[in-house]
């Protein structure tokens, strides 16, 4: 079976070449250094044999089942052809093959069964039997189609479909479709290079399943050229074809693509619509969403279920739970019933932004429906108890689960072992994962997470260790995590060895890890490494260590550009600052909020406070964080007076102040010897947040004492002096904390 896998990239090759007169050489090479296929080393060798394809490549091929193109490659001339089987004079072997067909019609029509499983192999072994499978490939044909049904049956299929000697197009597109429900796409990519080395091209049905392999592993270099051969062929005006290629833009990053195809749609219906309101929503763009939205309804399209999940995940997902709130309520108003799914969206986003009683509320409100929560709404809510450390409402929905017999998935045993940790029952947790029998990389991850926080070094290694050798594999997120862990522990070597590992592993890093990445070289004093990465996650060719590891480019999302701004930020770097900032406006980022915010604080820091006020005031739904990262702007500069009208602004806009609001302005109450202002201000905190604040709210109402008057007894007597806190701790702080968005809020 390995030459399978060989001659397939070399039929893409061909194909490619012939139609798109694409560089057949880079790109074998290209994926054989990115995927690590064998045999792609000689094919360049083979190229000699495009001539002979030629016909075939650029020829519509409309072939029927008894008659289909077949090249005489070695490769695929290893079964002969037998005598027909319709001229024998065999009349039982006749009967048994009529009756296996009759069989095999019921089995195509009907759906993916546990007992077409059976009735497939007894079905195989008559034909077998009677020496049908060599005589008429036919029969082979439908037998293929016939064991595509079953995901159990894919290792079968695929025997089968290897010693068939005239393979149908049927054929090809059952194996396809049967790699793409199991989700692997190296062999559907195999298959289709089998099927264009067979004669046959893909058409309107077959490419969206080619298409989504295309986006499910973010190869959007292979999907502009399936795209162009579409165009080619006049295949982009099906709708299917369009809505596939929107969803395959959209999970490469590539909104302005999107757009694009979506534009030149002439038939959109529900589906088009929602991919790309989910396109808008990956990219922050809500706004954008929003106006997609009402634009369908406008257009006579009548929005279902999938589309208000869209819109309100969407919402959830980039931190805007209010509005997600606001649009369920509409959704119902409308008369659409909200399903399990509508609620988990919400929970999932606000787990994201880390805003766990909100998730925590969001599932109090679905309890209080018809509605019972399924695994999903379960993990969740573990997972929000572990960000609040909650751990008796934590082991109460353990208590749940178990009732209730959720307690064999593979993701909920992952999330009880992180809430078990992050609550700081390390044990529990171990116990949980070592009666779990059949251990997933979920558990493994949040195992190895647990031993990392904990300290426990040697305990992870030896488990990070043995999945390497025994399993099970580890995931890019398992190298997320250890890439976590030795940024928190400042082991940079670490981290560049992990990245070569990754590379011999044939893991490819995904938008997480390389924010990941940028955060932890910006937070450790690297900004120039951050940057570095940022620069060739793009353009991976342009950097000699990281063109070993990535061979394909990433987009950046919000998460990305706002820590590579923070870098640039760090660095006073006008002019990079500048570059990225119209990264971010062609890659439509700037509606993101906290993109918007990143830049204002760059600007404000890189002393071009003017194009800071720009940005601010041209933010649409400016949030406390965006206020504040002003604010801090201004008393930075030392224009405190600019600073309080600011503050007043906010205030009239009805925006409410935080906490950091107050710890950036009370510093400033002394500069300007605004004495009642700052005893307010002081007020406010020691009645809510004076616990948590601590030596850093100690330091600045000591300065603003210190400015306006030299006696110090007006401070609160509990208040401990401590002159080793200055107000630069105060405002490295406040920059910290500012902007940053993966904290949500403040």
């Amino acid at each position: 079976m390995v030459y399978c896998k060989a001659l397939p990239i070399f039929s893409i090759s061909v194909i490619l070449f012939q139609i798109f007169g694409y560089n057949v050489r880079n790109w074998i090479t290209s994926f054989h250094s990115t995927y690590n296929i064998p045999f792609l080393n000689s094919l360049h060798y083979k190229l000699q044999l495009a001539s002979k394809l030629k016909n075939e490549a650029t020829t519509s091929q409309f072939v029927s089942l008894t008659d289909l193109p077949h090249l005489k490659n070695p490769l695929f001339s290893k079964t002969q052809h037998a005598y027909d089987f319709a001229s024998s004079n065999h009349p039982a072997a006749e009967d048994a093959i009529a009756e296996c067909l009759s069989l095999l019609n019921q089995i195509n029509k009907n759906s993916e069964s546990t007992s077409s499983s059976s009735a497939c192999k007894q079905v195989h072994g008559c034909l077998v039997k009677v020496g049908a499978l060599k005589a008429n490939a036919f029969i082979g044909n439908k037998l293929v189609v016939a064991y595509s049904k079953s995901l159990e049956l894919l290792n079968e299929a695929r025997k089968l479909f290897d010693k068939i000697p005239k393979r149908s197009i049927h054929a090809h597109a059952a194996l396809m479709s049967l790699y793409n429900r199991s989700e692997k796409w190296v062999d559907l990519f195999s298959v289709l290079g089998m099927m264009i080395n067979d004669g046959m091209l893909p058409d309107r049905y077959l490419i969206p399943t080619i298409l989504r392999a295309c986006s499910m592993m973010r190869m959007e270099r292979l999907g502009k050229m399936i795209h162009g051969y579409a165009i080619r062929r006049g295949l982009d005006e099906d709708l299917f074809v369009g809505n596939a290629l929107i969803d395959m833009y959209t999970k490469c990053g590539a909104l302005r693509l999107s757009r694009s195809v979506f534009g030149t749609m002439n038939t959109k219906d529900v589906v088009s619509w929602t991919a790309l309101i989910v396109a808008y929503m990956d990219q922050g763009c809500l706004d954008e969403a929003m106006d997609t939205f009402y634009r369908m309804e406008l257009d006579g399209v009548l929005a279902d279920m999938i589309s208000w999940n869209a819109l309100i995940s969407g919402f959830a997902v980039n931190g805007d739970v209010e509005l997600a709130l606001k649009t369920l309520e509409e959704m119902q108003r409308r008369g659409v019933r909200p399903e399990a799914n509508t609620w988990n969206g919400i929970i999932t986003g606000c787990i994201q932004n880390e805003f766990y009683e909100d998730a925590l509320d969001v599932c109090f409100k679905m309890f209080r429906t018809s509605l019972r929560p399924n695994v999903v709404t379960i993990v969740s809510i573990l997972l929000a108890c572990a960000g609040l450390q909650d751990l008796k409402l934590g082991k109460a929905i353990h208590g749940y689960a178990i009732k209730h017999c959720l307690h064999g998935d593979a993701h909920l045993s992952g999330s009880l072992v992180c809430m078990y940790w992050k609550c700081g029952r390390v044990d529990d947790a171990e116990s949980i994962f070592l009666r779990t029998k059949r251990k997933s990389t979920v558990i493994c991850n949040e195992m190895l997470a647990a031993y990392m926080n904990e300290g426990n070094v040697e305990q992870a290694l030896r488990l990070f260790d043995s999945m390497k050798d025994s399993g099970p594999t580890p995931d890019v997120i398992t190298y997320n995590t250890m890439f976590a862990a030795y940024f928190r522990d400042s082991s940079m070597e670490e981290v560049y060895k992990l990245l070569y590992e990754m590379s011999e592993m044939g893991l490819i890093p995904n938008v997480v890890t390389f924010n990941i990445l940028i955060s932890g070289f910006q937070r450790a004093g690297l900004s120039h490494e951050a940057l570095r990465f940022f620069q060739a996650m793009q353009s991976p060719h342009r950097d000699n260590f990281l063109s070993q590891i990535l061979k394909t480019s990433i987009q950046p999302n919000p998460v990305t550009v706002t820590g590579a701004l923070a870098a640039c930020a760090d660095l006073g770097s006008l002019c990079l600052g500048k570059e990225l900032h119209a990264c971010v406006v062609r890659k439509v980022l700037d509606s993101n909020i906290y993109v918007s915010s990143a830049l204002v604080d760059m600007y404000a820091k890189c002393s071009d406070i003017d194009s800071a006020i720009k940005v601010f005031w041209r933010t649409q739904n400016r949030n406390t964080v965006t206020w504040n990262t002003l604010l801090a702007g201004y008393i930075n500069r030392r224009q405190e007076h600019e600073a309080f009208q600011l503050f007043e602004r906010m205030l009239k806009e009805g925006v409410e102040p935080s906490v950091v609001t107050y710890m950036i302005l009370i510093p400033a109450c002394g500069e300007i010897g605004a004495l009642r202002l700052g005893r307010e201000m002081y007020g406010y905190l020691l009645k809510n947040q004076f616990n948590e604040l601590g030596n850093i709210l100690e330091s600045s109402l000591i300065d603003v004492y210190a400015n306006i008057s030299e006696d110090r007894r007006l401070i609160d007597p509990k208040l401990e002096l401590k002159n080793k806190f200055k107000n630069d701790i105060l405002m490295k702080y406040i920059h910290y904390t500012s902007f940053v968005p993966m904290s949500g809020h403040f």
